[in-house]
């Protein structure tokens, strides 16, 4: 009995020689390393989410005004082409003839008509001769004009520069009068349109930025801008229609493109915090104040938020820029407490690398 009496004590006195040391009273205890991000004035607005669906800025469907046989074309597939470049040729060999028949027959009406009018100056020829010479040299004219339409008729040119669709013509094929030849799409800028509740009727104003998405371009962000409202609200989804523009410099937005978007609404400069700085108690929001001038002491701050971005909120009252808030590791303080600033999150490095510095990787 007497022997493991002596054991215990001996553990006893091994486990106090190597117990870490208690704080003594009074001294001050280490600081906790903190992440901190500064209070940062930025641009904000209000956004807007909505379904969009692209259009070319300028579209045409080219279809044949005649009947006629296709002599050639001049396009392929998804070529681009310039405002009045020649697209296809259709025969008119007769038209062709008519043409240079009309032409003649004015040249020689109006040689006419110069040699009766030399002769009245000289008073040698009638008025009334000189006044049937003129209409028979205007009668020319209009023929030689309207040949000359009909002619036109069987070339079909690029109204505008664009992009041509798939092509489905070939020479040798007889085409009819709504025929269709060619779809050309002017995509140097595209048009957005999309429906907003009328309830944001009173921002909704030409100018307004929009930023839009789409998966098919892993989430990259194409800007634009509000160009026009319609007029009328519909009455079944009490939405009224917003047409925006996209500037489409690389050629990569196509029509019939479905788009996510968010209007910027109220634009403004604001104070602008992480969302991981927020704390909630209840419905008060506080946030923790690293106070550099008073030897990095924290202080609990209620704030007042307004808007909200991914990552990101406004706070309306309660924060001045220029000032540290924690964003990890605050809850291993209190109010009061100091703090070692262990990385200030200011964007230029990833959130991981920030983490690493923590004990723990950061709570």
């Amino acid at each position: 009995m007497r022997e493991l009496i002596a054991v215990c004590l001996v553990g006893l006195i091994v486990a106090v020689a190597h117990a870490p040391p208690a704080v003594a009273e009074g001294a001050v205890a280490a600081p906790t390393p903190v992440i901190v991000a500064p209070v940062r004035l930025a641009d904000f607005a209000d956004r807007i989410e909505a379904l969009g669906t692209l259009r070319a800025n300028e579209s045409v469907a080219l279809t044949a005004a005649v009947t006629e046989t296709v002599s050639a074309v001049h396009f392929d597939d998804g070529e681009r082409v310039k405002a009045g470049q020649v697209l296809v040729e259709m025969t008119s060999a007769e038209e062709s003839a008519q043409l240079a028949e009309a032409r003649a027959s004015a040249d020689e009406a109006y040689r006419q008509y110069q040699r009766v009018l030399s002769l009245e100056n000289q008073g040698t020829a009638a008025k009334s001769l000189l006044d049937e010479r003129r209409r028979e040299w205007e009668t020319a004219r209009a023929r030689r004009a309207a040949i000359e339409s009909r002619l036109a008729d069987r070339i079909v040119k690029a109204p505008f520069a664009g992009v041509l669709g798939l092509r489905d013509l070939s020479p040798g094929a007889l085409v009819r009068p709504g025929d269709l030849i060619a779809v050309l799409d002017d995509d140097a800028v595209m048009k957005l349109e999309f429906q907003i509740p009328s309830t944001y009727l009173d921002v909704l104003a030409p100018g307004l930025e929009i930023i839009a998405t789409a998966p098919a371009f892993a989430q990259r962000q194409f800007r634009g801008q509000v160009k026009s409202i319609d007029s009328r609200i519909d009455t079944g989804t009490r939405a009224i229609r917003v047409r925006a523009l996209l500037p489409n410099p690389e050629r990569l937005l196509k029509p019939g493109l479905l788009m996510q978007l968010e209007l910027l609404k109220r634009p403004r400069r604001a104070i602008v915090i992480p969302e991981e700085a927020l704390l909630a108690l209840g419905e008060k929001q506080f946030v923790l104040v690293v106070a550099g001038s008073d030897d990095n002491k924290v202080v609990r701050r209620q704030v007042e938020i307004g808007g909200r971005r991914p990552g990101e909120v406004e706070i309306v009252a309660g924060l001045t820029a220029g000032e540290q808030v924690i964003t990890h590791g605050g809850l291993k303080v209190r109010p009061g407490d100091r703090v070692e600033i262990a990385a200030i999150d200011d964007g230029s490095l990833p959130l991981p690398d920030l983490l690493r510095r923590l004990p723990g990787g950061g709570t």
